[in-house]
């Protein structure tokens, strides 16, 4: 910004001797007092005698401009929030507050009475604004946004005068959330300030895409309505989620939206309610169509078809078969086409090809689950010949629960989706799930995109729309006027214009939740709902079964042990079977149970599905085989197991990787001997690739989680026990 430095200080040396320097001098720049009209720009805020400004006053300038007033600065809630061993108590409840928003990033120490540069006030006001990449691309995003001109060095400690200038344009900027929403927008909108106001600021309306096509995407939501906001704050909840959407939509008319699947099972605010407020969600965003998850058949397939009707959706699915008539079941689609700004959009739903042993045995034995990649080129071949009756597509999509991960070091995308770009010729983009990933690339240059999960992500695709008008000048035939003999001696002509549409290209983004959706407005209809069903489900939800004295952890990315929950799981599970060894699938235990007071809706959570014990005879080479399938499981959580010593050496191949296995108290288990086994039904009907075909003496009982309620009420307090009996021996 030197040229502009230049600028400004010989304009404050011919104005040294007049009128208007003294009142500039009193009152601040135009910018300034336009701001401080609008009540965001704070007292606080002095400058230094040469004018600059500290990091300090950047801090509380910037959150000021976010509505916050100084009051902020002693809430204890803030100030126990800041993270600098320097920060002084005129900074604490600022600085505690801007590092919970992301405005500021945590170290040792933050030099509050250092002069800010230009370029680190840009990050954090684009940082206020939504901009993952506001503290590694600031310059590039700061000219974009117009913040700044291409001109500026914005390496110079910024001025008062130039920090009040960046925050006036910030209000002319977008927002980094893709629904073109202008920071001055979301002001009014957060009643921050009002639109009289917003409009003596300068502040233009956004303009409207009405020529390009858009998809809102997300893929297993798991039934998290609730927004996350304490720790990482990334669940966005269903009132903001319907909220961005309608938001979105409101800039981009040609807008549809899609799910990737698992949309119901998962927290007790949906399992108590066997999906209500999802579906309301749903009908909320007008969501158009859904794949069909593995979990969506938790409470068996009927339930599909009644979402589906109450949620004003559709689901689809290619490759799932009814056995008995060989045909596409009949509550799912195998495709759909809607047409959008001239584009027609084919839409083939496909299903996980593993959800048989993803799903309980009984609610999908009528099924069969095909190749996706042999239903997808079926069905594109399908509709690429135009037997359609809806005509043929222009652009294909596949539409599903199928996994897919990435290596954000080398952006390689790699999982069953990738098959789908790589065989399956003419699809133009697969929208993948299952796998709970953040996927973001192209793979044979088709792209592939996965929104993580829970409403942590929104996935956006964009469909740049090519529209030409060509004209041509065509012969008419017309009739004499006294007969109906064709007039040959002068013809006439009339123009005739033509619309072409065309897809130039396909553009794929990813929308961080927690970045993202402190700017989100809430649907007030959404919202309104889940009060509502809040205080619905409020005693059997909130009802406190005891205490934990430390944190059950059960990360699931863990590979070769039991977890703390896991253990625990498990022991409550053989001694309420009376059994020697209890065994667990990783899966069917969600989260950790954190420290602190136990609810009910922190079981239904931990342990959403409604799976029975299920103990029974086995054989001891059976139980090694089972335990050895759970140890480094490659494509799920691995298992959990107690009642047993195992030793395995972690380079062996998966399937044969135990060396020792015994009994807790070290006595060998033998191959042929019986041993009394407790698992649960999911798992016994193969859930997961276990396999229990040898089991004799079968009993199934009660809901494994109603087990785990009552353990936990009858100890009153429960701790987690050290898990030290597997070892990889190859460490």
């Amino acid at each position: 910004m030197k040229m502009k430095k230049l600028l400004s200080l010989a304009l404050a040396g011919a104005l040294v001797c007049t009128s208007t320097a003294v009142a500039i001098a009193a009152n601040g720049s135009k910018q300034e007092m336009k701001l401080r009209e609008a009540n965001l720009f704070t007292d606080t805020v002095k400058g230094s005698e040469n004018g600059t400004i500290s990091r300090g006053e950047a801090v509380v300038l910037v959150l000021n401009a976010l509505g916050y007033k100084d009051d902020v600065n002693t809430k204890e809630d803030y100030v126990k929030l800041n993270p600098f061993n320097d920060a002084s108590a005129a900074y604490k409840g600022y600085l505690g507050l801007a590092y919970d928003l992301g405005l500021v990033q945590k170290a040792d120490n933050f030099y509050e009475n250092d002069t800010a540069k230009e370029n680190y006030l840009l990050g954090m006001v684009l940082r206020a604004l939504n901009y993952k990449d506001a503290f590694t691309d600031t310059e590039n995003l700061a000219v974009k946004q117009k913040l700044v001109d291409e001109s500026d060095y914005i390496e110079d400690d910024v001025t008062k005068d130039e920090a009040a200038e960046i925050i006036l344009n910030s209000l002319n900027a977008e927002l980094g959330d893709g629904t073109k929403t202008k920071f001055g927008e979301y002001l009014v909108k957060s009643g921050i300030i009002s639109e009289d106001k917003l409009a003596a600021l300068g502040v233009k309306a956004a303009t409207k895409d009405k020529e390009d096509i858009h998809i809102i995407y997300f893929n297993d939501f798991h039934g998290n309505i609730t927004e996350e906001i304490t720790g990482k704050k990334r669940n966005m909840g269903m009132a903001k989620m319907v909220g961005y959407v309608n938001e979105f939509k409101a800039a981009h008319p040609n807008t549809i939206v899609l799910s990737g699947g698992d949309n119901y099972q998962g927290t007790a605010d949906s399992n108590l309610t066997f999906g209500k407020p999802v579906t309301a969600m749903m009908k909320g965003m007008n969501t158009l169509a859904s794949a069909v998850g593995n979990h969506e058949f938790d409470w068996g397939y009927e339930k599909i078809k009644g979402w589906a009707k109450d949620g004003s959706f559709k689901y689809l699915a290619s490759n799932i078969y009814d056995r008995k008539t060989n045909k596409p079941v009949a509550w799912a689609k195998p495709y759909m086409i809607i047409k959008k700004a001239g584009i027609k959009i084919g839409i083939i739903g496909l299903a996980h090809p593993d959800t048989p042993s993803l799903a309980k045995a009984e609610y999908v034995e009528n099924f069969e689950f095909r190749d996706p990649v042999k239903s997808a080129n079926e069905w594109v071949k399908y509709l690429k010949s135009g037997k359609a009756k809806e005509g043929k597509p222009d652009v294909i999509i596949a539409l599903t629960h199928i996994d897919s991960d990435q290596n954000f070091d080398t952006n390689e995308i790699t999982g069953n989706a990738t098959k789908l770009a790589n065989e399956v010729k003419g699809l133009n983009l697969v929208l993948s799930a299952h796998s709970h990933r953040s996927v973001n690339g192209k793979v044979n240059n088709v792209p592939i995109l996965q929104a993580y999960c829970y409403g942590r992500a929104v996935g956006h695709v964009t469909l740049d729309v090519d529209k030409k008008v060509t004209s041509k000048k065509v012969k008419v035939s017309v009739k004499a006027k006294n007969d109906k003999k064709k007039e040959t001696k002068k013809p006439k002509y009339k123009i005739v214009k033509k619309t072409a549409y065309k897809v130039k290209d396909i553009a794929t983004e990813l929308y961080d939740a927690s970045i993202i959706k402190d700017k989100i407005i809430k649907s007030a209809k959404a919202d309104e709902f889940y009060t509502k069903l809040q205080a619905e489900i409020a005693d059997e939800k909130n009802k406190v079964l005891g205490e934990a004295t430390e944190a059950f952890t059960h990360n699931r990315s863990d590979k070769g042990s039991v977890t703390l929950l896991g253990r625990w799981a498990c022991e409550v599970m053989a001694d309420e079977a009376k059994a020697e060894i209890a065994i667990q699938n990783g899966g069917g235990l969600r989260r950790t149970l954190e420290k602190g007071k136990i609810t009910m809706g922190d079981l239904y959570e931990i342990m959403p599905f409604d799976n029975y014990l299920t103990s029974m005879d086995l054989k001891g080479k059976d139980i090694k085989k089972a335990i050895d399938h759970g140890i480094d499981m490659p494509s799920t959580t691995d298992g959990a197991f107690s009642g047993l010593i195992v030793e395995y050496d972690g380079t062996k191949p998966y399937g044969s990787k135990i060396t020792k296995i015994t009994l807790s108290d070290g006595t060998p288990l033998e191959d042929e001997k019986t041993y009394r086994v407790v698992t649960n039904d999911f798992v016994f009907g193969g859930g997961d690739g276990y396999d229990f075909s040898g089991a004799s003496n079968v009993n199934m009982t009660i809901p494994i989680r109603d087990v785990l309620v009552s353990a936990i009420e009858k100890a009153k307090t429960i701790t987690p026990k050290k898990v030290d009996y597997i070892r990889d021996i190859s460490k």
